[in-house]
């Protein structure tokens, strides 16, 4: 087996035995990522400077001086996370090559671990998209079929780990950016929740819905990345100070006794019928472990939609306003003040985020704010006193992540109702601020990649993930690997 197509996990156990070494994986993973150019996951490749951190690690290892288990392994960063080293351009050409001068909270305590960061990830423009088909970089690829989206916003980070050009990367998730990219995929996505990652240096796009979270091929890889990016951190005013217990202590510990809630109103007829069927024999499988299943209502699910849209377009029309031509990022050749403006905004944001900050300045603007934006911030509540409810008889939630597989590049774009209407199933997860995890648990008749949801209590990740354990432990799917598009 090509050493790119190990888990970090196990890659992380073999550098520590010295049964490989970073260069060794690094390069294969470099050469993964130039033999798939069509994959088109990555906007920046920091070739170079990866080697040269891949062989520092092995320095390390040799003078019995790791720096921990992601110590020398190769990882994605979504192109939202500023880098000192390399540009961040939100997949919009109004940021192409702009660089900061600084790392972001993850980006430092990433590379504080030894890992190597081989470059920055496609994404929908500004995270605003399910398909990756919104990027100024061109659409990415799903590794598992080349005419299939690979899921957004967080797309090119989860088909660079399916595919095996990085070991894990990390995502961010306002609406199902990281869970249904990672059911299309094939792979594990974690939101965690609100507060548990610093947002410090990530390009902003809904700021009360956004999340960092990390991709990986187990429950183990995701487990190992949260040790290394989760905590409190001064910079980030909505970080949580909480306990951030190692979820490695209780990932073995199985589902005898976990009480599972299945919401009626994410099993509806809208479900393709072999998604539905392949949750269903995963739910069976919990219970077989010994879990027990019983049906939930979450009674506001019907409002998720428009009220999700509502504030996350309202929050990027203000975060975006910052986007002006004058103090950083793209410039339009005009020297009236005004028009400069106008034309810079116009010629560097894409459609997509051009409809979102048009959308969000109407619910903000007078006379339509309370009618709109205020009582869709009502419903939020309602939404989440739903789960708090729920929470009260079970331990977790479980859902499909999407209704349906990645479906065909082309076939939404020019509908945005059917886009919006592909995160029905993950946005409540952060309208409520709870942690969710995508679990792959099958294949449909084409060989498409289905997910799981787990929805957990809030800072109840380790509990998402011992579940997800248990899961991989029985169905094993986690071990296929896509039949990758050259």
């Amino acid at each position: 087996m090509n050493i790119a197509d190990l888990s970090l996990a196990e890659a992380s156990d073999q550098l520590a035995s010295g049964t490989i070494s970073s260069e060794a994986l690094t390069s294969a993973c470099l050469s993964r990522i130039e033999a798939l150019p069509a994959l088109n996951t990555f906007i920046h490749v920091a070739a170079t400077t990866a080697m040269k951190e891949a062989r520092a690690s092995d320095t390390r290892r040799a003078n019995k001086a790791s720096l921990g288990p992601l110590d020398g392994i190769p990882i994605g960063l979504k192109d939202l996370f500023v880098t000192k080293d390399m540009p961040t351009t939100a997949g919009s050409k109004i940021l192409a090559d702009w660089q900061a001068p600084y790392d972001g909270t993850v980006v430092k305590r990433l590379r504080e671990a030894g890992a190597v960061i081989v470059g920055k990830n496609n994404q929908d423009e500004f995270a605003m998209g399910s398909s990756n088909e919104h990027s100024a970089a061109g659409p990415c690829v799903n590794p598992w079929h080349k005419d299939r989206v690979p899921g957004g916003s967080s797309g090119g980070s989860a088909a660079a780990v399916a595919a095996g050009q990085v070991l894990g990367s990390l995502g961010t998730d306002t609406g199902g950016s990281i869970r249904q990219p990672a059911s299309f995929c094939g792979i594990y996505g974690l939101r965690p929740t609100y507060g548990r990652v610093s947002r410090s240096g990530v390009v902003a796009f809904a700021s009360s819905l956004d999340q960092v979270g990390p991709f990986g091929r187990s429950a183990k890889d995701i487990a190992l990345l949260m040790n290394v990016i989760g905590g409190f951190d001064p910079l980030d005013s909505t970080s949580a100070q909480r306990d951030h217990p190692d979820p490695l202590l209780t990932l073995k510990n199985g589902v005898k006794g976990l009480r599972i809630g299945l919401p009626h109103e994410y099993f509806s007829a809208a479900i393709d019928p072999e998604v539905d069927q392949v949750v269903r024999k995963a739910v069976q499988a919990l219970q077989e472990a010994g879990a027990t299943v019983q049906s939930v209502s979450l009674p506001h699910t019907k409002h998720a939609l428009s009220t999700y849209y509502i504030l996350c377009m309202a929050e990027a029309s203000s975060n975006l306003a910052r986007y002006d031509g004058v103090r950083y990022g793209y410039r339009a050749e005009e020297t009236e003040l005004r028009k400069m403006y106008a034309r810079s905004r116009f010629e560097g944001f894409g459609p997509e985020v051009i409809r979102r900050i048009l959308l969000g300045t109407y619910v903000l603007c007078a006379g339509y704010r309370e009618a709109y934006y205020e009582r869709a911030q009502r419903v939020r509540t309602l939404i989440r006193r739903d789960f708090e409810s729920a929470y009260e008889g079970i331990d977790i939630l479980l859902s499909p992540v999407s209704p349906t597989v990645a479906f065909e590049r082309g076939s939404k774009t020019n509908d945005p109702l059917a886009m919006y209407t592909a995160d029905i199933l993950t946005l409540s997860v952060n309208l409520a601020g709870i942690p969710g995890l995508s679990v792959p648990v099958g294949f449909s008749s084409e060989g498409l990649p289905i997910g799981l949801q787990l929805m957990g209590k809030w800072f109840d990740e380790a509990r998402l993930l011992q579940t997800a354990q248990a899961l991989e432990d029985v169905l094993q799917v986690h071990q296929q690997r896509p039949k990758l598009v050259a």
